[in-house]
């Protein structure tokens, strides 16, 4: 890691050259990449990442407002929080090498990027809660943008360009999925289906979803306990559809 360290201050130019926007001021762009822990003294991110966390959301809400004129707030909510989530952000990171130019002072991030690098196979789009996206990443995304709004003079049309860059291919409504506890809540409740879920995350990690008092998914994470909720309703949800032939909810429905 040290050496992407090292890349990272002698290049600057392969990050700008990856989102496609010219700095005038570097001092912002090596801000954008400094993790807290990496040297007692140095600006890190964390205001840029705040000024990135509210351009990407002004953003996205802008282009959804222009590209989806009949879609109601209801559904344009889920749709904007599902584009700038963490998962999707620490996704963009990962495809335009950001993790290899984080300057931190801190070994296990490295350990935890690439085990999220691991599963994303898995789950080519999105995995809708059931993966552990580390934070860093997100906020190197964020912190870029802001850091492009800052010194593009509050350009939004600029910050816009670098970020559908990024964050492509945008997460559209057709291939929007609920969250696996809304999933599985709805379904039952349309069929009349009696739902228990029995939280045993600070013993084992773990979570079981039990459906009409039989035991229907099990999730396990010890890392975070609304992955393990998550992974054990999305293991019921699929138990059901699976053995009851249900049809498979999206989140439009």
């Amino acid at each position: 890691m040290e050496e992407f360290r090292t890349k990272l201050l002698r290049n600057p130019e392969e990050i700008e050259k990856i989102i496609g926007y010219n700095f005038n001021n570097r001092c912002l762009l090596l801000q954008a990449f400094t993790h807290i822990s990496y040297h007692q003294g140095c600006m890190s991110y964390e205001r840029l990442e705040y000024v990135g966390d509210s351009v990407l959301n002004l953003l996205i809400t802008k282009e959804q407002f222009s590209m989806y004129p009949n879609l109601p707030p209801g559904l344009l909510t889920p749709l904007r929080a599902a584009n700038v989530d963490t998962e999707k952000l620490a996704r963009a990171a990962v495809q335009h090498n950001f993790h290899k130019y984080i300057r931190h002072g801190q070994p296990v991030l490295r350990k935890r990027i690439q085990t999220f690098i691991d599963v994303l196979p898995e789950h080519p789009l999105h995995s809708h809660g059931l993966i552990d996206a580390p934070k860093v990443l997100a906020d190197v995304v964020e912190s870029t943008l802001g850091a492009v709004f800052i010194d593009s003079d509050c350009s939004i049309d600029t910050t816009w360009k670098v970020a559908n860059v990024l964050l492509k291919p945008i997460i559209t409504p057709d291939m929007l999925q609920a969250n696996p506890v809304k999933k599985l809540y709805e379904i039952c409740q349309k069929k009349k289906l009696s739902v228990r879920l029995v939280d045993l995350w600070r013993r084992e990690g773990t979570y079981e979803v039990f459906i009409n008092n039989q035991l229907r998914g099990t999730g396990k994470c010890r890392e975070k306990k609304e992955i393990a909720l998550n992974r054990a309703a999305n293991n019921a949800y699929n138990e059901l559809v699976r053995t009851i032939g249900l049809k498979e909810i999206t989140a439009s429905e």
